[in-house]
């Protein structure tokens, strides 16, 4: 069941997304050479108590930290571990935060130093590729015309879209429907209403899109070794277009 949000209950979503955003930009001062997912881990949640707000992920079906911190060719779900960053690596940091029982989702990739032009097209192209399929997040559309612009665009630039996980709806619980895929044709999927609240979040891979998981049960990461990016906002879809509740 798609749950649709009132003003008011966007306009708490949307404070989670202002603590979120905060959070985020405070990072990109931090993330260089040496530092480690860990110490990130740490500080995100030193960060988000500050601010009245905690970590939605932390305890979700077991899952041990407030963040997840997914280094080169981890697609998703990465485990923040005490090994340094290197000086070229990317990491996204993914972080969902509660605030007063309403959630805001999202996740950006980070150069570590100086990396190479390979890695800095790619995220260049997975942050377009999402804003692309914001574009799409207006109502009458369907969910099927958010999964076609990230796509088509992804691929036409030479990048796979990871199949195995997606957007979704979000509000006072984390995953709610509809689900959004990231590929897929046009005009197909749940229509898109005023009131809705959900993730776009596409993964490209500069590989193939074949996912593989460690044994630790969580850590997703690309089958051929190559590397991945990711960018996620949550949006509220209202009569005047999307509205992005995390915008940093």
């Amino acid at each position: 069941m798609i749950i649709l949000k009132t003003p008011e209950e966007i306009e708490r979503m949307r404070a989670a997304g202002k603590i979120l955003a905060a959070c985020h930009r405070a990072l990109a001062k931090r993330i260089r050479p040496g530092i480690t997912p860990w110490e990130i881990d740490q500080f995100v949640e030193q960060f988000l108590a500050e601010h009245g707000a905690t970590p939605e992920q932390k305890g979700y079906q077991g899952y041990p930290y407030a963040t997840c911190a997914s280094v080169n060719d981890v697609i998703c779900h990465g485990f923040p571990t005490k090994e340094p960053l290197k000086d070229g690596d990317i990491v996204t940091i993914d972080m969902v935060v509660n605030l007063n029982g309403w959630l805001a989702d999202s996740a950006w990739s980070y150069a570590v130093g100086n990396i190479s032009p390979e890695a800095k097209r790619l995220l260049q192209v997975t942050e377009k590729a999402l804003y692309l399929g914001i574009e799409q997040a207006v109502p009458g559309n369907r969910v099927g015309d958010i999964s076609h612009a990230i796509q088509s665009y992804a691929q036409a630039q030479g990048y796979s879209v990871v199949r195995d996980f997606t957007g979704h709806g979000i509000g006072q619980q984390m995953h709610e429907e509809p689900y959004i895929p990231h590929f897929g044709p046009p005009g197909r999927g749940p229509r898109l209403k005023e009131g809705m609240v959900i993730t776009i979040e596409p993964m490209l891979n500069a590989g193939s899109y074949h996912v593989k998981i460690d044994e630790d049960g969580w850590t997703a990461r690309t089958r051929d070794g190559k590397l991945s990016a990711q960018y996620e906002h949550t949006i509220a879809i209202t009569a005047d277009g999307p509205v992005i509740l995390t915008r940093q």
